[in-house]
């Protein structure tokens, strides 16, 4: 099941490694808190190279797409929800948008900074 969130991140779980037996894993989990009336938080896990790519930290805001899976083990089932594409808000656009113009001041030359 695939869905979106947004929110600004609060906090970051400290980084987990291992073996298994694909080799060694990574794993970064981090906490966000929705923007709504009635703000959520939730936990979020980022795994293997996505962790370096979306360089995610305390106080971003971002949107983030979520895929939720369940594993049964032991008789129990424990629900994760991995991040496989997080966006930061506000960041300066894309490569490809131009700068927005720079206004060129106005000189009269008189003096005075009236533009009349």
């Amino acid at each position: 099941m695939a869905m979106e969130l947004k929110g600004k991140v609060i906090q970051l779980l400290p980084l987990q490694s291992g073996m298994g037996r694909k080799g060694q894993w990574r794993k970064q989990e981090f906490i966000l808190e929705t923007q709504s009336q009635y703000p959520k938080k939730v936990c979020l896990s980022i795994w293997g190279d996505k962790i370096d790519q979306f360089g995610v930290n305390e106080g971003d805001d971002v949107s983030v797409a979520v895929d939720l899976e369940s594993r049964e083990y032991n008789g129990r089932w424990y629900t994760e929800a991995r991040a496989w594409k997080v966006e930061k808000s506000g960041s300066m656009g894309s490569p490809t948008s131009p700068p927005p113009p720079m206004e060129e001041p106005f000189d009269s030359g008189s003096g005075d900074d009236l533009p009349f």
